[in-house]
């Protein structure tokens, strides 16, 4: 039922996938992203990947190459200097290496979905990316340029290279260093969510909680302005993962991840029929 693949980047790193079908005949390929401090067996995304399957989709979840994993400990963040080297637009040239393998090892309609992070991530690579049939956003950011210090933070960034985040899992002080600010200026115009959105021409679905504390309702709002053929759908009474944690003891998955890929398939599914 699950297979895992290690993706050769020809960069610095590879990308580990899971891959998950109970069929060689699959309606589509979903690929799905993960946010922020985030990684691909987190909490109920092995559940969320089974009901995939069981509705007839192969789902593909992967770490992005420097979200701090290896191959070998793809779960708490061995690897912080890749970690503090990521940037925007590695994750991008990730999911666009994921596709393409896909593309090739299938013959199938691509549904690309991000979380968070991974939503910001998706939007962008919808907007571009030829292969990709649908993109589905769960809780993701509107803008990615907001979310770096300002000011006098900014500056102190500068001047000592790095800043640091605590990681309340592991107790790991994650290491951001300022070539990530740097990148993101350089490359501001190819990284502007609202940019992406307004340019993506493929039925594209914004899901959002409607108590996320992580990234406000706000900016699912906001994604939906910048592209108002958008479907939104908001989940009432939830947070920013859905009424699910890490580790997720349980055999299924919580009322509301539940309604949100409920809610997934049927807007591929019944996309797929008109």
């Amino acid at each position: 039922m699950k297979r895992t693949v290690v993706l050769k980047t020809g960069r610095e790193k590879d990308i580990l996938m899971d891959v998950t079908s109970l069929s060689s005949d699959s309606k589509g390929i979903v690929i799905f992203c993960h946010g922020y401090k985030g990684y691909k067996d987190w909490g109920a995304w092995n559940l969320v990947a089974n009901e995939f399957a069981r509705n007839g989709y192969t789902f593909i979840k992967f770490n992005f190459s420097h979200n701090g994993g290896t191959i070998e400990n793809p779960i708490d963040f061995p690897d912080l200097k890749a970690f503090g080297n990521n940037t925007y637009g590695k994750e991008v040239a990730d999911l666009n290496a994921v596709i393409e393998w896909s593309n090739k090892e299938f013959e199938a309609p691509i549904y690309i979905i991000g979380h968070s992070r991974g939503g910001g991530i998706v939007t962008l690579v919808g907007a571009e990316n030829t292969l990709v049939s649908k993109v589905i956003s769960w809780a993701a950011v509107a803008d990615f340029k907001e979310r770096f210090p300002i000011g006098e933070k900014l500056q102190q960034w500068k001047d000592k290279g790095v800043y640091h985040v605590v990681n309340g899992r592991t107790k790991q002080k994650m290491p951001h260093y300022y070539s990530f600010y740097e990148d993101f200026i350089n490359n501001e115009i190819n990284l502007t969510i609202s940019k992406a959105a307004n340019e993506i021409r493929i039925p594209h679905l914004i899901i959002h909680g409607e108590m996320d504390e992580a990234v406000s309702i706000k900016d699912a709002y906001r994604l939906h302005s910048f592209n108002p053929k958008a479907d939104l759908e908001i989940i009432l009474e939830t947070n920013h993962t859905f009424g699910s944690k890490h580790p997720w003891k349980e055999s299924f998955l919580s009322p509301a991840l539940g309604e949100v890929v409920n809610k997934t398939i049927n807007f591929i599914s019944l996309r797929n029929k008109l």
